[in-house]
């Protein structure tokens, strides 16, 4: 790996589909290694950078516009930026693609819905069926599963570190830019 080429490794999934335990796991496997990475997880993004954004489509699109750009940025600098982000629609992730350029690798965290809700400890997906949450993901609006994502994880058979690992070798095969 060299420190001074970067790369965009955007994890798209479901609400609960393991996404930033794969992200924070790949990322402490990276620094281990001596590789700078940084987790872009949207969930702490949308408390802090999009915290005046909602979960209309226009929000959606422009809260994910705003991740592409700051991991774009981690990227030129030679970091690995790992961004944790459901991107429902194909729309979202070919506008992250764009505004990344070469370096983006499109990871796609795929879990069946009825094992995302079970691993919901927060309720959320409760909260949705039960008309609580407008515009979620998966319940009330759709998720668009990648047509040909750079690497698919079936979190729900492959243990984190086996995915890792996956993902690690992806790069050493020189699959993945880093």
């Amino acid at each position: 790996m060299s420190a001074s080429r970067g790369s965009v490794i955007w994890m798209t999934g479901l609400s609960g589909a393991g996404k930033s335990t794969l992200a924070n796991a790949l990322h402490q496997r990276l620094n281990d290694m001596g590789q700078a990475s940084i987790v872009l997880d949207g969930d702490v993004l949308r408390r802090g950078l999009n915290a005046d954004l909602g979960f209309t489509h226009e929000d959606r699109t422009e809260n994910l516009r705003r991740v592409a750009h700051v991991a774009a940025l981690f990227m030129q600098q030679g970091f690995v930026a790992i961004a944790a982000v459901i991107s429902p629609e194909h729309q979202h992730r070919r506008a992250a693609r764009e505004i990344v350029g070469e370096g983006f690798v499109e990871v796609f965290v795929n879990a069946p819905l009825a094992v995302c809700e079970a691993r919901d400890a927060k309720g959320l997906y409760a909260r949705a069926r039960r008309g609580e949450i407008p515009h979620f993901t998966g319940i009330s609006d759709p998720f668009e599963a990648p047509l040909a994502p750079d690497v698919v994880i079936e979190s729900d058979r492959l243990p984190v570190e086996q995915a890792v690992d996956r993902l690690l070798a992806h790069i050493a095969q020189g699959r993945l830019p880093a």
